[in-house]
């Protein structure tokens, strides 16, 4: 049973630092768009220090490339950051830590380590595998970002090297193996028509908070259709009478 145990946490320990590694090195390309966007040394190693949510720092710094007002970007960051508290309340059931280190590990609930500790059929495995991946992708994230940011003027143009493409696309990649429902893929092709197809005609960093609109949308929309299914009257009759 020991031997059983060991060899689950080395595979525990393994995926979640080939996600820490993968993850972590993408700080570079942050690094390198903050500063490209205007942002000095020391903001662009605060954000990844403080923030310390990819996607959310690339939108901002993004939205401020683009010549988007900072109340405007840090709006959407902050709607795109607002998915870490859904994933707390989730991974606060889970992992079950102590009242004191909750504070400390609530820096670390993010979409890596939420899905390498949901990813575990245990407490233990789950524990081991949200220190492991929080643990490896903050130091690594902040080291690239410090070297991203030191290196920007020594790669010159960042556009070229399409470099701001880099956290978009890990959170794709995560985000994908996710949408198994009908609605959920609904609700991932909505958000992106809305934000491409209102990128032309609104400020930057306006058509994230408005692509936010799409998981409401889809879920009226669902709530519609099933209300009008098959049994939706019946259903609602017989809750109406369970009330009374």
């Amino acid at each position: 049973m020991r031997t059983d145990g060991k060899a689950a946490d080395r595979a525990v320990v393994r995926d979640a630092l080939g996600v820490g590694v993968a993850v972590g090195l993408s700080g570079f390309a942050f690094g390198v768009t903050s500063a490209g966007s205007g942002l000095t040394l020391m903001q662009t190693c605060a954000l990844s220090l403080l923030v310390f949510t990819g996607a959310s720092q690339f939108a901002l710094v993004g939205a401020l490339a683009a010549g988007g007002a900072p109340f405007t970007a840090a709006a959407g960051a902050f709607f795109l950051g607002v998915r870490n508290a859904f994933y707390g309340l989730r991974l606060s059931q889970v992992l079950a830590l102590p009242r004191a280190v909750r504070p400390l590990a609530a820096q670390w609930v993010i979409d890596e380590t939420a899905a390498v500790a949901l990813a575990q059929p245990t407490r233990r495995g789950a524990r081991l595998g949200f220190l492991v991946t929080g643990l490896t992708l903050y130091v690594l994230w902040n080291i690239t970002t410090l070297l991203g940011a030191l290196g920007a003027e020594a790669i010159g143009d960042t556009d070229a090297w399409g470099l701001d493409a880099a956290g978009p696309a890990v959170f794709l990649a995560l985000l994908a193996p996710m949408l198994k429902s009908g609605a959920e893929r609904a609700v991932a092709a909505l958000a992106v028509l809305l934000g491409l197809g209102l990128l032309p005609v609104l400020p930057a960093g306006v058509p994230v908070l408005l692509a936010a609109l799409a998981a409401p949308t889809v879920l009226w929309a669902e709530g519609r259709r099933r209300g009008r299914g098959p049994g939706g009257d019946q259903g609602r009759d017989q809750g109406r009478g369970a009330a009374l």
